[in-house]
């Protein structure tokens, strides 16, 4: 099977991640992985990034298929149900707009900088070696914790979830696969859940 430029997309994932290990300002790069799922699914009323682009689903394939890091086993009827999926994608933005929140307060100087990543929206770990100051204000450096946390968290439950079941189980509940999805619903009707 002949490769292509976007098969390769995992190393962008994998690079994120560590960038983001050492200089926290990195986080931003990985608003691209919010915004470039919507534009497709809006412009072409398709999952084309899901399906084709998303290095993060590609890296799990990778670690849980050719590495054999799954036990590939079928995701649970439960994990794939509406309530779920839609609910996860609530909760979702519940936490997104949490960090937001705590971005403004720092940007109108009510709070301080934290220099920590929140994993799983409940531990907190100091990460103040990723991040030293620069010329722009600190409500920038807090956004890119506080969207570190989320891409950290979202990769760990995609890890657990590969290993625990098949290697891209993460994509059955996405909370960005869901958005696209119900994008493509919206602009054709006759799209189902299956898809």
């Amino acid at each position: 099977m002949e490769k292509h430029w976007y098969d390769y997309l995992w190393i962008v994932s994998l690079a994120y991640l560590i960038l983001g290990f050492f200089n926290i300002l990195f986080a931003w790069i990985g608003l691209l992985c919010f915004f470039i799922p919507l534009i497709i699914s809006l412009a072409n009323g398709t999952k084309g990034y899901c399906n084709r682009y998303c290095g993060r689903g590609q890296l799990f394939g990778l670690i849980g298929g050719r590495f054999g890091l799954s036990r590939k086993k079928d995701v649970p009827l439960w994990m794939k149900s509406k309530w779920f999926r839609y609910g996860f994608l609530i909760f979702f933005f519940v936490m997104f707009f949490q960090m937001l929140w705590n971005t403004g307060l720092v940007f109108a100087e009510i709070h301080s900088l934290k220099q920590a990543v929140s994993l799983l929206w409940t531990f907190s770990f100091p990460w103040d070696w990723a991040y030293h100051g620069t010329l722009f204000h600190p409500g920038v450096a807090q956004f890119a914790f506080g969207f570190y946390s989320v891409m950290l968290t979202s990769t760990v439950l995609g890890v657990a979830t590969m290993i625990l079941f098949k290697p891209r189980s993460w994509c059955v509940y996405c909370p960005m696969g869901t958005m696209t999805q119900l994008i493509c619903k919206a602009k054709s009707p006759k799209l189902n859940d299956s898809k």
